[in-house]
């Protein structure tokens, strides 16, 4: 693995001096250049938190991932670079479902002179830069954040009114990484799991983000957003490769999977 390879993946080249003003490149173009998505769940192909695999998809195939995988090889390409890192965990929905989400996010704790930073390229419509650990609101690419202390051990940040999950927690302990591995094995396999449930990739662009959920995607632009329902399997694989970057011809097979799930959906909510 050679963290040169990383760098031209997102767009960098090196050296890169391991401070706060590299961190925001690195997470911009992180981010600009690799999109979240979780098409292997969907295909049942097993998704690992090591990160030698991780390099592999990401960097020599140049696909995209989930939490583990993006904040994995993130962390990886910043110790290379010699930044002070540690894997830390996350808590999506804790607000909501407590302390059984501890570990669904893998986040990223960074040490610089400038202060203690959070880096996070896997929530997928979170922040596009590193945020300082200190309460309080911020923006940035147009969206708004709120980062609150909830006790002496966990921070939640408030995701922007047009997020996907409303907010997340970490702690800023080193994390337990058998937590990660059984919660990425869980997420990938449960039936409960929404990520076993739907096709989904996110991505930045200059204007917003681009979402995908199923056989909708949203633009999202400022204030404004627009949802565009794909009709088929030509479509699906078309806006993978415009919009994501993904060149993943065979994601044509999972075409019916993700219009009975859209019609399941919509079929309940129409009844509710």
């Amino acid at each position: 693995m050679h963290v040169d390879r990383y760098l031209e993946r997102v767009g960098l080249s090196g050296p890169l001096t391991p401070n706060l003003v590299s961190l925001r490149a690195l997470h911009r173009a992180h981010l600009t250049s690799i999109p979240y998505e979780n098409l292997d769940v969907q295909f049942g192909r097993p998704v690992t938190i090591e990160i030698p695999a991780i390099y592999e998809k990401i960097v020599v195939n140049k696909r995209g991932g989930w939490c583990y995988e993006m904040n994995g090889i993130f962390g990886w390409a910043l110790k290379e670079l010699g930044f002070r890192v540690t894997r830390v965990t996350g808590s999506v929905m804790r607000q909501v479902m407590g302390d059984a989400s501890n570990g669904n996010h893998l986040v990223l704790k960074v040490e610089l002179d400038e202060g203690l930073y959070l880096g996070d390229v896997g929530f997928g419509d979170g922040p596009l830069e590193p945020i300082r650990v200190a309460p309080g609101k911020f923006t940035t690419h147009g969206f708004s954040f709120d980062l609150a202390q909830v006790d002496e051990n966990w921070w939640r940040l408030h995701n922007h009114p047009r997020g996907g999950a409303p907010s997340f927690d970490f702690n800023v302990a080193p994390a337990d990484e058998t937590l990660f591995a059984t919660k990425c094995s869980w997420l990938q396999t449960a039936q409960e799991s929404i990520f076993v449930q739907n096709a989904v990739c996110q991505r930045f662009t200059p204007a917003g983000i681009s979402i995908l959920r199923g056989r909708t995607i949203r633009r999202i632009a400022g204030e404004s957003a627009s949802d565009t329902l794909l009709n088929s399997a030509d479509e699906f694989i078309h806006v993978l490769e415009s919009e994501f970057a993904l060149n993943v011809p065979e994601a044509r097979a999972l075409w019916p999977k993700i219009c009975a799930r859209h019609d399941a959906l919509f079929s309940a909510q129409a009844a509710g």
